[in-house]
């Protein structure tokens, strides 16, 4: 079978990457435009962006977007500036898809669905005539070109789309053949790892010091401790998060961070784990510094701290809780946390920090001489501002590629025109999206980028033709 334009992968970048071709092609042109994907359906991984919301793009202006993009913006800015954000919205919203921006300038559809998004994608790439097959598993690629796959099918074309992906979310189809094809042509792969993934700390998870297949990966499906299960499901807003890598400051952000089964993910987790990922690659110690109050100083958050205390024991309600007997220290503790916290966090704070309330016992004599051991409980006021302000974790992992939302590393830009997407060894082979060495932090950034990329080789490779 022969197609002009013959794009492997049907993800983001891939349809994105037949919608450039067919629109860059005259009117009444019969050069025809095959996109061969592996899965079922295309384009999965979009149903999981934003949390099935689909964060599809940030309209940052390129100053702003381009500070996001972790290698080497230059690299992306013909692609930027061919295909925009406010260019994407237009796109979706001319084919009937309502979308709306919200905190932090991301773009998404109005009914917060990912499926609307990626059907209006493909609705609209079908429209101009692009021939889409799935199922379609490419086994070999041979100079000239010529695609093999593993039905028998054969494949011809003279220009050729690679826009398989990187190797997150493996279920989606993503398993890191394009590298591989890359490499047969000739071009060099930055080594990949996971990146805007969680990050595990230290007693979080069970291990059974069994040797990970990447060094700090442990899976999202390892069981977790009684501390790790007590931490689940907290969700805190403006934090401060600081990261130390062997011993040194490394990076600081202020936001948002969760407490998941995987570990401490959230915008500011996810922002710092790229860097982080590397660090335990490489064998470095990572340490994480969470401020619950970033606003307060030291010295002012301990005197609330000790107010707050001094309020809840001369609470009369305090002293005749429990039938007149009071509430004891453990009590009280608890409701101090409520008064510092979110309630849901309070558990797993209690968990990680167990030297604030300190228990101790003592013997009472009773009635007729009776001794009887009562059990009492001090808290450690200073220590737990201290707390508040500088809580410490040792992060030892990270989620591998099974859930991480995007790629680092792939391949190498430089050898790659960056106002084409052409390969600068081979004439007529072209690169787009996460099959790249191209990543950006968390925000709609990344998709982005794949729309762009992947117009601006459609176009290129479509234009070529003429």
């Amino acid at each position: 079978m022969k197609s002009d334009i013959l794009i492997i992968g049907g993800g983001a970048a891939g349809l994105m990457a037949a919608y450039g071709a067919a629109r860059a092609l005259p009117q009444g042109s019969s050069a025809k435009i095959t996109i061969l994907e592996k899965m079922p359906r295309p384009g999965r991984k979009i149903l999981f962006t934003g949390k099935g919301r689909c964060n599809f793009t940030n309209v940052k202006d390129w100053n702003e977007f381009s500070r996001h993009i972790r290698t080497n913006p230059a690299f992306v800015k013909p692609a930027f500036f061919n295909f925009t954000p406010e260019n994407m919205i237009d796109f979706l919203e001319g084919n009937g898809l309502e979308t709306v921006v919200e905190r932090g300038d991301r773009a998404f559809p109005y009914s917060h669905r990912a499926s609307d998004v990626l059907d209006t994608i493909v609705e609209t790439v079908l429209r101009q005539g692009v021939t889409l097959l799935t199922e379609r598993v490419v086994e070999e690629i041979r100079p000239g070109f010529t695609v093999l796959c593993t039905n028998g099918e054969n494949f011809e074309c003279s220009k050729l789309i690679i826009a398989t992906g990187g190797l997150s979310y493996p279920f989606t189809g993503s398993s890191g053949d394009g590298y591989r094809w890359a490499g047969f042509f000739g071009h060099k792969v930055t080594p990949c790892f996971p990146s805007l993934t969680a990050l595990v700390p230290k007693g979080f998870k069970v291990l059974d010091g069994s040797q990970p297949e990447m060094k700090g990966h442990i899976s999202r499906e390892t069981l977790m401790t009684g501390s790790g299960e007590a931490l689940k499901g907290a969700k805190l807003k403006n934090v401060s998060l600081s990261v130390s890598i062997d011993g040194s400051a490394s990076e600081a952000e202020f936001g948002d961070i969760d407490f998941t089964d995987g570990g401490i993910e959230g915008p500011i987790g996810f922002q710092v784990s790229r860097k982080c990922v590397k660090a335990l690659i490489n064998g470095s110690k990572v340490a994480f510094s969470l401020d619950l109050k970033p606003g307060v100083p030291l010295e002012e958050l301990t005197g609330r701290v000790k107010t707050l205390w001094k309020e809840i024991r001369n609470d009369p309600r305090t002293r005749q809780a429990k039938d007149g007997r009071g509430i004891n220290g453990k009590e009280m503790y608890r409701i101090l946390l409520g008064k510092l916290m979110p309630w849901e966090l309070i558990p797993g704070f209690q968990a990680w920090n167990p030297d604030i309330l300190k228990t101790s016992i003592r013997q009472e004599v009773h009635g007729r001489g009776k001794r009887v051991q009562k059990r009492k409980y001090d808290v450690d006021l200073e220590l737990l501002a201290k707390t508040l302000k500088d809580w410490r974790f040792d992060i030892i992992g990270y989620v591998g590629y099974e859930r991480c939302v995007i790629t680092a590393g792939g391949i190498m830009t430089d050898e790659v025109v960056a106002k084409t997407m052409e390969s600068k060894l081979v004439k007529g082979l072209y690169f787009c999206g996460e099959v790249l060495d191209m990543d950006c932090d968390t925000g709609g950034y990344n998709l982005q980028c794949a729309f762009s990329t992947g117009m601006l080789a459609g176009a290129s490779a479509a234009t070529s033709l003429l």
